[in-house]
C-alpha cells in the first residue's frame, strides 16, 4: 500500500510503531527503523545520509545516540541518483479481517497490500470485501497483537481448532453485542468486559480468556519489525479498539537551539573548571544551596583575572554543561531512566532566554515592564522580565512509544530497543528520528518575591492538597512517571493555557499551532519561574512575528487581561468550579474543555495539573489566586 505522509508526522503521531489509515481505509503499521532509507527495491546503496543527518548534542546525550536523521522524504527526481524513491515501510495491521455481510474472518499477511475479497460470499455470487477487525490487544510494555479471536472463542491458551470463525453482531453498538463464533461448534462467546482493567494492572481479558484462576498473559508481539514472533512478557492483555487514543504515545523529546553552546569559550570554560582549585569553589556553592547569579559571583570574586574575558551566560552554561556530565555519569551508574538530564536541558534553555541574544536561529529582545501600560494590566506586578523570542530554532526527536498510559516511567535504552528490530551496534548508527522547526514566541518570567508569598498561604496550600493526594494515588496505581505538584507549577501551567486560547482569538493562530514550555522549580540553588508561549509548526506559522506582534507594549497587557477576565467565570460554571477533581486522570480542579483545555499537542503535561482557582480566584475564594 502506498500513501503520503508528511516529514513531520513521521515523529508525531504516525511514527515507528503507530497506526494510520491510508485513503483507501487498510490500517498499516509503521515499520521500524532497520528498513527505514531504503528504495522501492529495498536498497540502501544509492543514500546520501548527509543530506538527513541532524546534530543536536544536548538530545544526543540525553538519548545516547551519535545523530539524529529527518525522515526519508520521497523523490521522483533528484540531484545526481541519490535518495531516489525512498519510503518507510507500513505493514497491514491488524491482520484479522471480516466480512461484513456473512461474517466470515480471515488472516492475512503483514506485507499484504491489496483488498481482500470474502470467499464464502464470491462462491454466493456476491461481491463483498473483507474490512479489518475493529478489536486488537496491547500491553503496558508497548506490545500490540491481533485480538486473540481463537483462543477467546475456545476459551483456551492454544487451540488446535482451524476451523472458520465469524464476527458478527446481534444488534446494537455495546460490546456485548458484539459475538465470536467457530465452524467447529464450540459455544458462542461476547466480546463483553475485553476492555476493562483494574488498578492494580490486572485485565478481564487475560483472567477470563481462559478462567479457572489461568491467566493469559501477553504474547510479546512486535509487528511493526516485520515479524509474527514474539517475546517474553508477564504483562497482562487488554483488548482495545484499534483507533483508542491509548493505543500509542509518542515520547517527543525536543530542544531549542542554543547558540555557543559548542563555541571555543565554554570548551575552554569547562576545562578550567574542572581545575581543582574551580572544583572547590563549585563544590562549596552547590554545598550552600547558591542561585546561578551567586556561584558566579562568588568565581568572579576569586577568580577575577581568570574570568574577566567571559560574560556571565558564558560561565552559566559551562556550570550547566559539567552539571549535566555529572548527572549523565550518575545515570548510567544507577541505571535511573534521565529524568534528572531533561531537568538540567531545561535549567540550561531557561539561562538563555532569560537573556538577549542576535544569533542566527535564536534572536532575543528584552522589554522593559515599564513600557507596559499598568492601566490596562500591572506587568511590573507580577512578573519580573518578559523576553521576545523572535526566532527559535526546536529539534523534535521520536525517542520510542508508550501504550496504555502515556507518563509510564520507561527507561530510555528500553524505548530504543522498541524501534529496532536489530539494535546496531556500531555507534556511528545508532541514531533516531527527529524533525528540525523553526518559530517564534513570548518568555515570561514570574515576580519570584510575589510568587513565594502566595505560595506560602495556607489557603493556597489547603486549595491543592485534593491534587495532590489524587496525584499520589495514581502514582501507586499507574505506576506514571513522578514530578513535583506545587502550587506555582498548577498556576503556572494554568495561566500559560489561558494565555494560549486567548492568543487563538486575538491573533489568528490555530489551536493546535501554539505550544507551551514550562520552566518552573523550586529548587532553592536553580530556581525556575518562567513559561515559553511559542509557534514552531514548520509551516506558515511562526514566520511571519505575529505572536511576537502580540507581545508588544499595548497588545500584551489587553490579551493577559482579557485571559483572566475570561477565566473567572466558565460557561460551565457552576459545575466546573465545584465538581472537585475532574478532566484527564482526575487531575484538574476548576478546569475544563470550556475554559482551560488546549489541544494534547500543545500541552507538555496531558491537560492534566490546571486549576483557575489557584489562577484568579474563584468566587467566595477570591484570595487564592496570583493574579487576584
Amino acid at each position: 500500500m502506498v500513501y503520503p505522509i508528511r516529514r513531520a508526522q513521521m515523529i508525531a503521531p504516525f511514527g515507528t510503531g503507530a497506526m494510520s489509515i491510508s485513503k483507501s481505509g487498510i490500517s498499516a503499521i509503521c515499520g521500524g527503523l532497520d528498513h527505514w532509507y531504503k528504495d522501492k527495491n529495498g536498497s540502501s546503496e544509492r543514500v546520501d545520509l548527509s543530506q538527513y543527518k541532524i546534530k543536536e548534542w544536548r538530545l544526543e546525550r540525553l538519548l545516547g545516540v551519535d545523530h539524529f536523521r529527518l525522515p526519508p522524504d520521497f523523490r521522483y527526481k533528484g540531484a545526481g541518483e541519490n535518495n531516489k524513491f525512498l519510503t518507510v515501510p507500513f505493514l497491514r495491521f491488524p491482520q484479522w479481517h471480516y466480512c461484513t455481510f456473512c461474517g466470515d474472518m480471515k488472516k492475512t499477511e503483514l506485507t499484504t497490500k491489496s483488498r481482500e475479497e470474502c470467499s464464502t460470499c464470491k462462491a454466493n455470487n456476491i461481491k463483498k470485501f473483507m474490512v479489518q477487525v475493529p478489536f486488537i490487544a496491547i500491553c503496558e510494555n508497548g506490545h500490540i497483537q491481533d485480538f486473540p479471536w481463537r483462543e477467546w472463542v475456545h476459551r483456551s491458551a492454544n487451540p488446535s481448532c482451524t476451523a472458520t470463525m465469524k464476527l458478527v453482531s446481534t444488534g446494537g453498538g455495546a460490546l456485548t453485542t458484539m459475538q465470536v463464533k467457530c465452524g467447529c461448534g464450540v459455544e458462542p462467546r461476547m466480546l463483553n468486559k475485553i476492555t476493562s482493567a483494574h488498578p492494580d494492572g490486572s485485565t478481564e481479558l487475560s483472567k477470563e480468556l481462559v478462567g479457572g484462576g489461568n491467566v493469559f498473559y501477553c504474547q510479546g508481539k512486535r509487528p511493526w519489525l516485520g515479524t509474527e514472533d514474539g517475546e517474553t512478557c508477564r504483562c497482562h492483555l487488554r483488548g482495545s479498539l484499534r483507533s483508542a487514543s491509548n493505543v500509542y504515545f509518542a515520547q517527543v523529546r525536543s530542544a531549542i537551539y542554543i547558540p555557543g553552546e559548542v563555541s571555543r569559550q565554554i570548551k575552554t570554560l569547562i576545562e578550567l573548571f574542572q581545575s581543582p582549585q574551580y572544583v572547590r569553589i563549585l563544590n562549596l556553592s552547590k554545598r550552600g544551596n547558591l542561585s546561578e547569579e551567586e556561584t558566579v559571583d562568588e568565581l568572579r570574586a576569586q577568580f577575577r583575572i581568570e574570568l574577566e574575558t567571559y560574560s556571565d551566560a558564558e560561565i552559566k552554561r559551562a556550570i550547566l554543561s559539567l552539571e549535566q556530565r555529572a548527572t549523565i555519569e550518575i545515570e548510567e551508574n544507577e541505571g535511573a531512566g534521565g529524568t534528572d538530564l531533561e531537568r538540567v536541558l531545561r535549567l540550561e534553555e531557561y539561562s538563555v532566554l532569560s537573556e538577549t541574544s542576535d544569533q542566527d536561529d535564536l534572536k532575543i529582545r528584552w522589554i522593559p515592564l515599564a513600557q507596559y501600560d499598568s492601566n490596562l494590566f500591572d506587568m511590573e506586578k507580577y512578573f519580573s522580565d518578559v523576553f521576545l523570542v523572535e526566532k527559535l530554532k526546536e529539534t523534535r526527536v521520536l525517542a520510542g512509544f508508550n501504550r496504555v498510559f502515556n507518563d509510564r516511567p520507561t527507561d530510555v535504552q528500553q524505548l530504543k530497543y522498541q524501534m529496532w528490530r536489530s539494535v546496531p551496534d556500531e555507534s556511528s548508527d545508532n541514531w533516531l528520528p527527529a524533525y528540525v522547526v523553526y518559530g517564534e514566541g513570548i518568555f515570561l518570567k514570574f515576580n519570584p518575591d510575589l510568587l513565594n508569598t502566595w505560595e506560602d498561604k495556607a489557603d493556597v496550600v489547603s486549595r491543592l492538597q485534593p491534587l495532590a493526594e489524587r496525584y499520589r494515588n495514581l502514582l501507586v496505581n499507574r505506576r506514571t512517571r513522578e514530578k513535583q505538584i506545587t502550587p506555582r507549577f498548577v498556576m503556572a501551567h494554568t495561566f500559560a493555557h489561558l494565555l494560549m486560547n486567548q492568543l487563538t482569538f486575538e491573533c489568528g493562530y490555530s489551536s493546535s499551532s501554539l505550544r507551551e514550555r514550562l520552566y518552573i522549580s523550586d529548587d532553592e540553588a536553580n530556581p525556575m519561574y518562567g513559561i515559553l508561549i511559542y509557534t514552531a509548526a514548520g509551516d506558515s506559522d511562526g514566520t511571519m512575528g505575529g505572536l511576537v506582534r502580540m507581545g508588544k507594549p499595548g497588545y500584551l497587557e489587553k490579551v493577559i487581561q482579557k485571559s483572566l477576565i475570561n477565566a473567572g467565570w466558565c460557561s460551565s460554571d457552576p459545575i466546573c468550579s465545584e465538581i472537585g477533581p475532574q478532566g484527564p486522570d482526575s487531575c484538574n480542579l476548576a478546569a475544563c474543555h470550556s475554559c482551560s483545555l488546549v489541544p494534547e499537542t500543545a500541552c507538555e503535561e496531558f491537560n492534566r495539573f490546571l486549576d483557575r482557582g489557584l489562577t484568579v480566584g474563584l468566587p467566595g475564594s477570591q484570595q487564592i489566586g496570583y493574579f487576584s
